[in-house]
Parts: C-alpha cells; sequence; structure tokens
C-alpha cells in the first residue's frame, strides 16, 4: 500500500470516534433527558422566628397560713387531681373542739330566742328581750363562720384540676406560714411566651398561626396561635413581647423548655415550585416549561417574577399556573424550542433520585 492512501486510511478511522462524539453531542442537544414537576398552588407564609419559654396555663406553689402538724396526705408524686380534691389536712382537733363548742352555744341561743318570742307573743316577756335573745344568737352564729372560716386554712385543696410535683413533706411534719408544700400545674394548654423586634409588630394579632419544637421532640412540630401581644416596646431591646398558647392534651410539654418559634406571618395561597427549576439570568428569572401534544415532548423558556423563598423551595407570583409542568433536572442541557426525553415527573413517593436510578 502506498503511502498517501494508508495517511487517508488512517486519517479517516481517526475521524470515526470524533464523528461519533459529534453524533452523541448533536443528539444530547437535540433531545435532552429531563425530569419535571408541576407548579403546586400551596398555602404559604413569611416565617419569623424567635425563641420562647413555655409555661404551664396556671401555676401555683401551694403553702399554709398557720404553724401545724401535717396529720394527712391525699396525693402522689405527679398525680393528676381535680379542683377542690383534698391534697394536705394539717392537725385541727383544737379548732374542731372550739367549733363543737360554739355550735352548742349556738343551739343554747336559738332555744333561748325562740322561747323569747312566744312570751313575747302571749304578752309574757318585753320586746327587748327578745330581741337581745335574737343578737346573742347571731353572735354565735357568726363565731361559727369565723372558726370554719379559720378550718379551711387546716385543709389544703386543688385551686384547679393540674398535675402536682414531688411531695418533699411527710405526715407529722411541722409547717409555718410560707412553707412550700407541692407545687401544681395545669398543663393542658402551655403559654409561649417569646419576643420580637417591634418593627414586625405590624405584621403580628391576636390568632396568628406558629410552629414550635424542641430539643426535647426534634422530630415533632407543635402547632398553636398568639393569644397576646404585649402594651409596651421595651426601650433597651426594642422588642415586644409576645405570648402563644399551645395544646398539650398528651402532656409532654413541661413548663420551662426552650422552643424554637416560627410565626406564620402573611398566610396566603400562591404557586411553589422547587428552587431548582429556577433558572436566574441577571436580575431576572425563568423556568423551561414541559409541553406534551401528540406524543412529543418540547421546552419552552417563560419569565417569571419570584418572590419569597424558603427550606428550596421558592413563591411564583407572576408567569406560572397551578399544575403546569417544568423541568427540575436537567437544566444544563435543555433549551428553548427543543423536545426533550422525559424521564419521570417527581411526586410525594419519588423523588429526582429514584427516577434517574429507575431510568438506569
Amino acid at each position: 500500500m502506498s503511502l498517501p492512501v494508508r495517511r487517508r486510511l488512517l486519517l479517516k478511522l481517526a475521524l470515526v470516534p470524533f464523528g461519533l462524539l459529534l453524533t452523541q453531542v448533536a443528539f444530547s442537544q437535540s433531545a435532552p433527558s429531563v425530569i419535571g414537576t408541576r407548579a403546586e398552588m400551596t398555602t404559604w407564609s413569611d416565617p419569623l422566628e424567635a425563641l420562647g419559654t413555655l409555661s404551664a396555663d396556671e401555676s401555683v406553689t401551694l403553702s399554709t397560713t398557720v404553724t401545724e402538724i401535717v396529720s394527712e396526705i391525699n396525693f402522689q408524686d405527679g398525680e393528676q387531681v381535680d379542683e377542690g380534691q383534698l391534697l394536705i389536712r394539717l392537725e385541727d382537733a383544737e379548732e374542731q373542739a372550739q367549733l363543737r363548742a360554739s355550735q352548742a352555744l349556738r343551739e343554747e341561743r336559738r332555744n333561748a330566742s325562740n322561747r323569747a318570742t312566744q312570751l313575747q307573743d302571749r304578752n309574757l316577756a318585753a320586746r327587748a328581750d327578745v330581741e337581745d335573745s335574737q343578737s346573742r344568737l347571731r353572735q354565735a352564729e357568726a363565731d361559727i363562720q369565723a372558726i370554719e372560716a379559720q378550718l379551711a386554712n387546716y385543709q389544703i385543696e386543688a385551686p384547679f384540676s393540674g398535675r402536682v410535683g414531688f411531695r418533699n413533706i411527710s405526715v407529722g411534719a411541722l409547717v409555718t406560714p410560707g412553707t412550700d408544700l407541692v407545687t401544681l400545674d395545669k398543663l393542658d394548654v402551655m403559654k409561649l411566651d417569646f419576643s420580637v423586634p417591634e418593627v414586625f409588630l405590624g405584621r403580628l394579632a391576636p390568632g396568628l398561626m406558629l410552629n414550635a419544637t424542641t430539643a426535647a421532640f426534634p422530630d415533632d412540630i407543635f402547632s398553636g396561635e398568639i393569644a397576646t401581644i404585649g402594651t409596651r416596646v421595651d426601650p433597651v431591646t426594642r422588642s415586644i413581647n409576645v405570648r402563644a398558647e399551645l395544646d398539650n392534651s398528651d402532656g409532654r410539654l413541661r413548663p420551662g423548655m426552650l422552643m424554637e418559634v416560627v410565626v406564620q406571618q402573611h398566610v396566603r395561597d400562591t404557586i411553589v415550585i422547587p428552587e431548582a427549576a429556577i433558572e436566574p439570568s441577571g436580575d431576572r428569572h425563568f423556568v423551561m416549561l414541559i409541553e406534551q401534544s401528540d406524543g412529543t415532548t418540547r421546552l419552552a423558556r417563560r419569565e417569571v417574577a419570584i418572590g419569597e423563598r424558603r427550606n428550596g423551595e421558592v413563591e411564583i407570583l407572576e408567569g406560572l399556573a397551578a399544575d403546569e409542568l417544568i423541568v427540575v433536572h436537567g437544566l444544563q442541557l435543555a433549551r428553548d424550542g427543543q423536545e426533550a426525553r422525559l424521564i419521570g415527573i417527581t411526586d410525594d413517593e419519588k423523588g429526582i433520585r429514584e427516577l434517574l436510578e429507575a431510568d438506569r
């Protein structure tokens, strides 16, 4: 074989891979593989984040106003008690004896008053004697009421339904006024107190929904709503206090917990798409629509106006309607007007990774 012929053959063989590469590039440019997703109409809000502390809906530390010995304890640590339930009784034998003496005196004076009234009806007693006997009867009744009021101090009852704390006293212990006997907390509803900068005051209102999380239950979100907004702005921190209420019917939350709060302000229904579907160009933003007709899948570039962003999602203000199909994966090779191969559409069960693995 002559040298020129051999050179031409080698040149042709060298051009074969290059030609195959050009063919592959041309094919990839003409029909890129893409994954689509649908624009969703969903409820959206501008989150306002803060840190808050929990407190019980009602909370009290029970104590006594007298000095006496504990004679009876009717609760266990952490027990749920009802309003009016007797929790602690103090020794009251002396006061009970005084009550019985006063009751006997009242009965005696009542009888005397009745006799005086009967005699006066028959004109055998002066009216002044009747009035004196009735006055002494009223005095005896007042003495009984005073003793009964004193006896109430010897019985510690639950002022509301709730859960008691640890019992730190025993029967026979001597307690004095102001001694902490037991704590009582109403935990079915929790108060969540937090502060926000005053610039957000105009966006807050009672009834505004919020979500809260705590390190104790990292996988759970607790929902609630703003109940009260403070009446004063702190002149030092320029913040205002806000109180929300959280349902705690399962009893998992405890007073003193630190919670991360996200207030859902400016709640609205809007179009939302994955942030990965946005193609920025300067200060403009585009999406690549997937149009399907007569068995053909074609791409169309469209400009959109975006709003807020959060957690890999973006709000669409203009340019896109609900349920329109757009490219979420494969934008690098996608061109306006091209035909494309649609690998699949993401949903709640299948993401981009699952669709790519299924396409292998």
